[in-house]
């Protein structure tokens, strides 16, 4: 490509300083293989929420290292860093979970090129794969159990060819192709940046993740109290719950003391018998609410049952030789 002429570089140095003032998130995603077409789908569907910005790793890192020095201790440096290999930039002041999706959204599956660097694992799968026997050594070479199954090369068990930060070889490329499997994806989003998400991790946690790790260390914490009798606001409700038992197990003991909630509870121990009488006219009228069942049907016996024999009579009756 031609290198950018002065002017050029002059309008992306104002450009890129001018997103990096206005906007206070910002996505670094990875955009390797990634068409014009995908590109301008992504634009188009982020328009009016983020901007994407593309450029040359040395332009951005000078744009980038001029900007921290006049506003140095700014949270961008934490992307610094970041800022190697094919990546672009997504500027957004918008929420930044929805434009997380946007961009996943916008992605396409992307063959292993030799020399890449894999984002995530690449198993493969057990199965035909299509390859006629002579392609067998092909197999071997990356050390992949197969077999022949009606004329075509099987393999028999799943393989994890690929690791997660591995570069992929020419070998696993061709094998991947050769399968037409695409692992990996176009326009990923890699490290999300801004004064409240150091991390695209934090963008997972949603309300139902948030009240369930509220529950939990109210528990803990209710746990611990009542441990140690330290009395809390998370254990006062157990605390009371435990008193009251208390008190009522000490009452119905008692013959000359009660009070109003361990009545129901002296009540039913004097007289246990009064509680079940009670209940049974509730079962008998559950009992007599339900559907009468119906009686089975018997079933009609024929009068030459077992049929006739070769005489014409009625068939031999156990014993009847």
């Amino acid at each position: 490509k031609m290198p950018l002429s002065k002017d050029k570089k002059k309008e992306y140095f104002s450009k890129m300083t001018t997103m990096l003032s206005t906007y206070d998130k910002v996505f670094v995603v990875g955009v390797d293989n990634v068409g014009s077409q995908q590109m301008n789908q992504t634009r188009k569907a982020m328009r009016g929420k983020a901007e994407i910005l593309m450029g040359k790793n040395t332009l951005m890192k000078k744009v980038l290292a001029d900007f921290l020095e006049a506003n140095p201790g700014h949270f961008y440096a934490k992307i610094e860093h970041k800022m190697s290999g094919n990546v672009g930039f997504v500027f957004t002041n918008y929420d930044l979970p929805k434009i997380r999706d946007l961009i996943l959204a916008n992605r396409v599956p992307a063959p292993a090129r030799p020399g890449a660097i894999a984002p995530m694992d690449v198993t493969v799968p057990a199965g035909p794969t299509g390859a006629d026997p002579g392609q067998t050594n092909f197999f071997q070479v990356l050390q992949i159990p197969t077999k022949i199954v009606k004329g075509q090369i099987e393999i028999t068990t799943a393989v994890n060819l690929i690791k997660a930060g591995d570069k992929v070889g020419p070998s696993e490329a061709a094998l991947l192709s050769k399968l037409n499997i695409k692992p990996f994806f176009m326009v990923c989003p890699s490290t999300a940046c801004s004064t409240t998400a150091p991390s695209t991790a934090v963008l997972d946690i949603d309300d139902a993740y948030l009240s369930g790790m509220f529950h939990m260390a109210l528990s803990k914490i209710a746990a611990i109290s009542l441990q140690i009798g330290y009395p809390t606001q998370a254990s006062l409700s157990h605390s009371i719950g435990n008193a009251f038992r208390a008190l009522v197990a000490v009452t119905v003991n008692c013959d000359n003391y009660t009070f109003e909630k361990a009545e129901p509870f002296k009540a039913f121990l004097a007289n246990p018998a009064a509680f079940a009488v009670a209940a049974a006219p509730a079962a008998t009228g559950a009992a007599a609410a339900a559907p009468v069942a119906e009686k089975p049907k018997e079933e009609e016996v024929d009068a030459l049952d077992g049929g006739m024999d070769m005489f014409g009579g009625g068939g031999a009756k156990t014993g009847d030789y």
